[in-house]
């Protein structure tokens, strides 16, 4: 048998199948992104264009395993859900009320799910949060300053990235003995975060209520003074327009006026200031709310960079350890240079007070081996 992962995005729907071999998830076989769901994109512009696309290519792979289960990313999944689940009819719904907390994945996320539901009818269902990882997080780091009654109506920090963290901690502890000590885990892409972990566990994290806080990310703003958002509804502004501002135009794209994506940054940095100035906000985020988690933490025994930013941008990588340099962190220049971003790969010098990984992320694998144990 096998297992199905899905994480469907606002305009591409990722997938991968990964074998069960007496009831362990094993490395992915097949795996694919389908592009283009949005109006107007270039191969697809709706869910069921694209299953029909997915089961095409499953059925033109005779050497895939039968399908047990079907294990769909949802990135919130508030108090209630602290672990995967079986989805049926009421649940969908009960997850749609977090839809306003993340306008960018959680509509499209439970879009797959019902899409997948009638395409394959005879396979569960499951949703997997990126919300569970962070239950661990003491409620002192859970909490805002604001009204006890408004902190029952649930308005706390959640946190998210947790499928990849989850991910990173287990394949840290698989090559290094300190990760079971205090870790400090960076997911930079389009979406970014860091999470600390001890022993494992996620303690604190800079993603909160809602997945536009924190870090500054491809499109969204990160940590902003609330006081912004008073001054623009003084100004008239709407809430679909700020909505608008806080995740779609703000980031590395609003910094910068020409992209999220890093790697044209990057290309562009030594004749646009504007580039520059975007990569310089960027990793200066980081590194200050590094600082927040490592004091969190009461200090750092490792440091490991994943997304597609964190696996594959060498430079910011370098330019982020040369920040904590005051920590004892140094990473060989050489062995940072030549990762490929395709294998664990420790990157720290002999000498250095604090080890430093890159490891590539695979949430995929995480909700396959949730879905497996929960329908086992």
């Amino acid at each position: 048998m096998s297992i199905l992962t899905i994480n469907a995005g606002s305009s591409s729907l990722k997938f991968a199948v990964y074998p069960l071999t007496n009831g362990v998830v094993q490395p992915s076989i097949f795996s694919g992104n389908i592009e283009g769901l949005e109006p107007g994109g270039s191969s697809t512009n709706s869910f069921a264009q694209a299953l029909t696309h997915l089961r095409e290519q499953l059925a033109a792979r005779t050497d895939l395993p039968p399908l047990k289960v079907v294990a769909h990313r949802v990135v919130h999944g508030g108090s209630k859900y602290r672990r995967s689940v079986v989805v049926n009819d009421a649940i969908l719904n009960d997850l749609e009320r977090f839809n306003p907390l993340a306008p960018l994945h959680q509509p499209h996320n439970l879009a797959g799910i019902r899409a997948f539901t009638e395409a394959f009818s005879e396979l569960p269902q499951v949703a997997c949060f990126d919300t569970a990882f962070h239950t661990s997080i003491p409620d002192v780091a859970a909490a805002f300053a604001l009204p006890q009654a408004l902190s029952e109506q649930g308005i706390r920090r959640y946190g998210f990235h947790g499928l990849s963290y989850q991910y990173i901690i287990g394949s840290l502890q698989q090559h290094s003995l300190r990760a079971k000590g205090r870790v400090l885990m960076a997911h930079l892409g389009n979406g970014a975060s860091l999470c600390a972990a001890v022993n494992g566990k996620s303690c604190a994290t800079t993603m909160g209520f809602s997945a536009v806080d924190g870090l500054m990310m491809g499109t969204r703003c990160g940590t902003l003074d609330a006081g912004v958002m008073l001054h623009l509804l003084e100004q008239g502004w709407s809430h679909d327009r700020l909505q608008a501002l806080v995740y779609k135009q703000s980031g590395l794209l609003g910094v910068s006026g020409i992209s999220a994506d890093m790697r044209r940054l990057r290309a562009s940095a030594g004749t646009n200031p504007a580039a520059q100035n975007a990569i310089d906000l960027f990793t200066h985020r980081v590194v200050r709310e590094s600082g927040a988690m490592i004091a969190s933490m009461g200090g750092l025994d490792v440091l490991a960079f994943s997304g597609g930013i964190g696996e594959h941008d060498a430079q910011l990588r370098h330019d982020v350890c040369q920040a904590l340099a005051w920590l004892g962190v140094e990473i060989d220049a050489e062995r940072n240079q030549n990762a490929l971003g395709n294998r664990p790969t420790h990157l720290h010098t002999p000498q250095s007070r604090i080890e430093v990984w890159l490891i590539p992320t695979d949430e995929g694998s995480v909700a396959a081996r949730e879905a497996a144990e929960l329908v086992a």
